[in-house]
């Protein structure tokens, strides 16, 4: 495996799409300490921000210290695993296609950014726009799974197309906004304007009846039947929130009723 310990004490973020598997693969300890990073406005080799230990053989990365400071790690990666023992910052599996991210801390904004498969498995908070576009991009993520223990920020899984995201606590303003397709389980209490905008998908609200907007309507009450394939597989990811969760009835709002109106929220007890 290949061992990174941040020592820097800058307080310029470091742009470093280059810590994935895939590309570090093959290189020597001293090839990849002489990578290219960007460090405000100019390119630093790696090794000058991280101690660089060991091969990526085994196709596993581990970072050590505080990479709050640290942006796309993991962006667009494809293979392999990626062990945060700290912080991470911005971006953090960006557009990646497979693979596995852990970080054991926090996480920034713009966690699985427009992700397209694999799995971020994030045990602390993370900030706003898990698994959403970029601004201007009609499609955020659209596939594979992104797992917060803690809480999030604002737009949460805002346009996805396909995969799913779970929140273990409070979750910001516009969870799911104009989500076109996908499942979105909130485990904590959402802000307001809950799946605004939603075309189709699930969204789901363990923790009670947050405040809907009058554009949903009420359909039914019901056990949903992919509820527990999902929980299910939540816990085998050991994803602790999903393990308090007993079996039971859910009432269905249907909407958004300003767009296309196919999508679903399910409000656990209410």
């Amino acid at each position: 495996m290949l061992t990174l310990t941040y020592r820097s004490t800058t307080t310029i973020p470091v742009e470093a799409e280059v810590i994935t598997p895939d590309q570090l693969h093959g290189r020597t300890a001293a090839e990849i300490a002489q990578l290219p990073v960007q460090h405000g406005n100019k390119q630093e080799p790696l090794g000058e921000f991280f101690t660089v230990e060991g091969d990526v053989a085994d196709e596993h990365v581990i970072l050590h210290g505080d990479c709050s400071r640290v942006k796309w790690i993991g962006a667009g990666m494809t293979r392999g695993t990626i062990t945060i023992h700290g912080d991470a910052g911005m971006h953090l599996g960006s557009e990646m296609r497979g693979g596995r991210i852990l970080v054991h801390g926090h996480a920034g904004d713009w966690v699985g950014g427009e992700m397209r498969g694999g799995l971020i498995h994030v045990r602390g908070n993370a900030g706003h726009l898990v698994g959403a576009a970029y601004r201007g991009s009609r499609l955020g993520m659209r596939g594979g799974a992104i797992l917060i223990d803690g809480s999030a920020g604002n737009e949460i899984a805002a346009t996805m197309r396909r995969g799913l995201v779970a929140i273990g606590g409070g979750a910001g303003d516009f969870p799911g906004v104009g989500m076109i397709a996908g499942t979105l389980l909130l485990f904590g209490g959402p802000g307001i304007r809950v799946g605004a905008g939603m075309k189709r998908g699930s969204i789901v609200v363990f923790a009670g009846p947050p405040p809907l907007l009058p554009t949903f309507r009420y359909t039914c009450t019901y056990q949903p039947p992919f509820l527990p394939i999902y929980l299910r597989q939540l816990q085998a990811w050991n994803y602790a929130p999903a393990a308090s969760v007993a079996p039971g009835r859910y009432r269905r709002f249907g909407g958004d009723l300003v767009s296309l109106g196919k999508g679903e929220i399910l409000v656990r007890g209410a």
